[in-house]
């Protein structure tokens, strides 16, 4: 029995050592916003969003930046951000009038795509299939989940919350902290997910035409608590992460992890850290997650978790090897190898 602990080390330390060799640059530390939106086009195309009614853009891996502020809309908060390219994004604020903005001419000016002066409109966030296909989502109205689906890269939307036929419960909600708490993939695949009192994961195979309803046992029961964000590497295996906000360093029971899709999910072997508002697949092994408390990443597929900065972020995103993580303190950060 002497030996066990020697045994238990052996195990643990190659993904220690892996762990290890990850470290976190700055690209930004001053940018005097919050920022929460984010979008990984590629290697060298970053777009950000956040408070004060601006978006960033760097075309050249995160080394020079372009800071931008669609006119008249100063005043926003633009929590999620989808961008396609150099020239076209969309972004999405929080509050009420919820707005859909775009541009295609790199952010020289922007096009006010959708509108709603509801008092209880507020988006959670989006995600795309492709250039034309995508899906926006919000708190609910009437005790349904408002669901928009544009056909057309983002120029209309139509509202089709309808076709989500089980009301939310009272004091379910969805949670803008990173504008990742919807995943879309494959063919109409799409998930997403909520907290608050309950916590449910929402999912269609048809671009939200019908929807199954499945139960999520992160940590939840109050307005703080529950799924901040989601990602899938493929129809079946995914991973969410969230915890309890007011408490972010309580790591208790705030990252699952499922392989049927969404259906069933199932702690890991080592948590990450505490509460965590991002995450994000970069390959099928190597998963970063990110909170107000800071960073974690497994290698061996999110089984176990190591903390590598204790760094106050947002989200994560992830695209061809590049890994981006934005903050609430005007910061944007690179995840690389520690040489």
């Amino acid at each position: 029995m002497r030996r066990l602990p020697y045994i238990l080390f052996g195990i643990m330390l190659p993904f220690w050592a892996a762990a290890q060799n990850y470290q976190l640059k700055p690209l930004v530390t001053d940018a005097k916003i919050s920022m929460r939106g984010l979008s990984v086009v590629n290697k060298k195309i970053i777009w950000v969003s956040g408070t004060k009614g601006t978006v960033g853009k760097s075309t050249d891996g995160g080394k020079t930046w372009q800071w931008l502020q669609p006119k008249g809309y100063d005043k926003l908060d633009f929590r999620d951000i989808q961008a396609f390219d150099q020239n076209k994004a969309i972004v999405v604020n929080a509050g009420s009038p919820a707005y859909i903005l775009s541009t295609i001419d790199g952010g020289k000016t922007w096009r006010e795509n959708y509108k709603n002066t509801d008092s209880a409109a507020f988006f959670n966030g989006m995600d795309f299939w492709d250039g034309q296909i995508g899906m926006a989502f919000g708190d609910p109205i009437n005790h349904k989940m408002q669901l928009l689906r544009t056909d057309d890269g983002g120029l209309t939307w139509k509202n089709i919350s309808e076709q989500l036929k089980q009301p939310m419960e009272v004091g379910e909600a969805g949670f803008a902290a990173s504008g990742t708490s919807i995943k879309t993939t494959g063919n109409g695949k799409v998930w997403i997910a909520t907290g608050g009192v309950v916590s449910n994961i929402y999912h269609s195979v048809n671009y939200g035409k019908s929807w199954k309803v499945f139960k999520c046992p992160i940590l939840q029961g109050e307005s703080s608590t529950g799924v901040f964000s989601i990602d899938f590497w493929d129809e079946n295996n995914g991973v969410a992460v969230g915890g309890n906000y007011l408490n972010d360093k309580d790591n208790q029971n705030n990252v699952l992890l499922t392989t049927n899709g969404g259906k069933k999910w199932k702690k890991p072997t080592q948590p990450v850290s505490g509460y965590r508002s991002g995450v994000t697949f970069v390959n099928k092994n190597l998963l970063v997650a990110t909170g107000t408390s800071g960073t974690d990443v497994s290698t061996d597929g999110g089984q176990r978790w190591q903390n590598i900065s204790g760094l106050s972020f947002n989200a994560v995103k992830a695209a061809d090897g590049l890994v981006i993580l934005v903050g609430g303190k005007g910061q944007v950060y690179k995840l690389e190898p520690q040489l």
